[in-house]
């Protein structure tokens, strides 16, 4: 289902004026993107109508001193064609009031007309960031999500496996949670995914055998964050014998969520492990990684003194 927001959720959330609200209920946006109508004002209209007219239309101090250097008929016919299109709603920066002729037009063609009291590249700041995290992309993952050392870590696993035991342990440790059990990931850009938690659920963790616990009212503020940057997966499974696991950490795997690809590793429990210790490591590593450093792989090439990986991975799994 396509995203949209509604103009009493834009009025609301960014807290605008209602100039002149209009009758119609089916409006609303559906893109991200602004348009101040400076062209349009302008008498140019080529392409208004391919999409820039379904954007929020926001107009400053410059656009109104261009109105009002303009003669009273060329004034008038101008607003006239450009309220004419299917705009969502026109929003007057600086607190400024329409001229006449404006609110004549939005009230012709019921175009809902607001103002800010924010000046226009501040607010227009807001609004392009409030509408992404609102149309962004979105799905629910059973998990827990922390930010250790800046890193947001997304544990996974089966239910009962340790999540968020291991979360309250890194938040005694002094790191931060940001959601137990149901995480609400966003897509805010082509390969930004951002995770926070439903807002009933915000700051509370599940222990079992104790129950729901509050963290901001147990360990403060500090012990907790809205929403993080997922960075880092962290599978958590039962220790099998058997089974293989990665022991240089020299392969690279991956896990996919809204078609955007983000690094996984693999733990293996059993009692007698410090996973908090483990995920500690784990988000150093990676950020060692990130800026360049590869500890697998800087071992790797003191011994065998090359760079191919193969080469490495086939020569350590001998040892």
């Amino acid at each position: 289902m396509t995203k949209s927001v509604t103009i009493p959720e834009l009025i609301k959330d960014l807290n605008l004026e209602v100039i002149y609200k209009g009758n119609q209920k089916n409006i609303s946006i559906k893109t991200s993107d602004v348009n101040r109508p400076g062209l349009q004002l302008a008498n140019f209209f080529t392409y208004f109508d391919e999409g820039t007219s379904e954007r929020l239309q926001v107009i400053g101090l410059i656009e109104l001193a261009f109105l009002n250097e303009l003669d009273a008929k060329t004034r008038k016919e101008r607003l006239d064609k450009y309220f004419s299109y299917q705009i969502p709603c026109v929003i007057l920066c600086r607190g400024m009031d329409p001229i006449p002729d404006m609110k004549k037009a939005a009230i012709k063609y019921e175009r809902p007309l607001l103002k800010s009291e924010l000046i226009t590249t501040e607010f227009i700041n807001n609004a392009s960031n409030y509408l992404n995290s609102k149309l962004a992309p979105q799905m629910t993952q059973h998990g827990v999500l922390v930010d250790v050392y800046g890193t947001g870590v997304l544990l996974i696993g089966e239910s009962g496996i340790g999540k968020s035991e291991t979360a309250l342990e890194l938040i005694k440790r002094g790191h931060r949670l940001v959601s137990d059990d149901v995480v609400n990931i966003k897509k805010v850009a082509s390969k930004r995914l951002i995770g926070e938690a439903p807002e009933v659920l915000r700051h509370f963790l599940e222990i079992r055998g104790i129950g729901i616990i509050d963290i901001k009212a147990m360990y403060g503020i500090g012990a907790i964050i809205n929403a993080k940057a997922i960075d880092l997966v962290i599978e958590l499974v039962p220790w099998e014998k058997e089974s293989f696991c990665d022991r240089l950490g020299i392969d690279e795997t991956f896990i996919s969520f809204l078609d955007v690809n983000v690094h996984k590793i693999t733990i293996p429990i059993k009692p007698g492990r410090n996973l908090a210790i483990i995920i500690e490591a784990a988000a150093r590593d990676f950020r060692l990684k990130r800026a360049g450093y590869n500890a697998a792989a800087h071992l790797t090439e003191k011994i065998f003194g090359t760079k191919n990986k193969k080469f490495k991975l086939k020569h350590f799994h001998k040892l």
